[in-house]
């Protein structure tokens, strides 16, 4: 059984139990959101002994070569010393530019940051409140066209984070974000291959952004987007997507109501997988994104595949909401 030395301190780590656990199983507190090995919230550095291949999983090489892990997918095969980040290596400050409401529950922060921070559009970052809690948020902005990093944040009832960034952040104030992760975005090389991208909600953000970088490194193909909301007043960006619509012959958008009020011209009714499927019949040869409610992601990979689209071409960045 693996000891683990934190802070000055040492606890058991049971077989098959991560570092995250076991820490937090103690009474001690860990940065942490997806506990999936997705989010990169739970970053510990070891100071002695060696973590699992496993647990670097999606890491930079010059993390791992720092001895960086996730703590929820690392499970010791020997003794540990682990801290969290050092100040400034893993974490950096940014300012609260402008906050703007995007519709009645979500609000897009921009954020600056002095020295620029390297992601492509689609990715995510890691919004801290405070020293142990962080949430994950997807970039809208695109690196050629906006100066500053976009998040569509939108509240969740009882959200610490989502609350506080909706009632208590203020142009001016600093936080604390972390590097640019994830693999949903989009790669240049294939600038016929038809993409397409559904999402619900807050879900837009990435989407919004992949659609426009797609287009901005000169993709040919058709580029489909379809958003989806139980009701008009859930959906945002209309005009500005619809202006991108018109822009570009090989961009389509969808917007998609739900619920029973009966939709305007020019939306359309039902849920945005089910009316994208609908339009498109079957997937194969598309690139697929997905964003948004993970019930809604689950289903829509698992019938993307099954119309025909390969599962190297699905891409989606599953979130599920921390226990309060």
């Amino acid at each position: 059984m693996p000891n683990l030395t934190f802070n000055g301190d040492t606890y058991a780590c049971a077989e098959n139990q991560s570092v995250l656990d076991a820490l937090t199983g103690n009474g001690v507190s860990i940065p942490s959101s997806c506990r999936n090995g997705i989010c990169q919230t739970c970053l510990m550095r070891s100071v002695s002994g060696t973590p699992p291949l496993d647990s670097q999983n999606g890491l930079k090489e010059t993390l791992k070569a720092q001895n960086y892990f996730l703590a929820c997918s690392c499970h010791p095969l020997e003794d540990m010393e682990v801290s969290l980040p050092d100040a400034g290596s893993a974490r950096i400050q940014a300012t609260v530019h402008s906050i703007e409401s995007l519709n009645h529950e979500i609000i897009c922060v921009g954020l600056h940051c002095e020295n620029p921070l390297e992601y492509r559009a689609g990715q995510f970052i890691n919004l801290f409140k405070d020293a142990t809690l962080g949430r994950s948020y997807s970039l809208a902005s695109v690196p050629a066209h906006d100066q500053h990093l976009k998040l569509h944040i939108r509240k969740v009832p009882d959200g610490r984070v989502s609350g506080w960034a909706h009632h208590n952040l203020k142009p001016g104030d600093v936080v604390e974000i972390s590097q640019a992760v994830g693999n949903c975005f989009y790669v240049p090389g294939h600038p016929e291959q038809p993409i397409l991208l559904i999402g619900t909600g807050s879900g837009l953000a990435p989407l919004y952004g992949i659609a426009r970088d797609a287009l901005e490194q000169g993709h040919t193909g058709p580029i489909r987007l379809y958003h989806g909301s139980r009701n008009p007043q859930g959906l945002y960006l209309v005009n500005e997507l619809c202006a991108l619509a018109d822009c570009h012959d090989n961009f389509s958008y969808t917007p998609c109501i739900s619920g029973d009020a009966m939709p305007a011209d020019g939306y359309a009714q039902g849920r945005a997988l089910d009316v994208a499927l609908a339009d498109i019949g079957k997937l194969t040869g598309w690139r697929v994104f997905l964003c948004g409610n993970p019930e809604m992601v689950k289903t829509a990979k698992k019938k993307a595949f099954l119309t025909g689209a390969a599962m190297k071409d699905i891409y989606a960045d599953a979130f599920t909401l921390a226990a309060a």
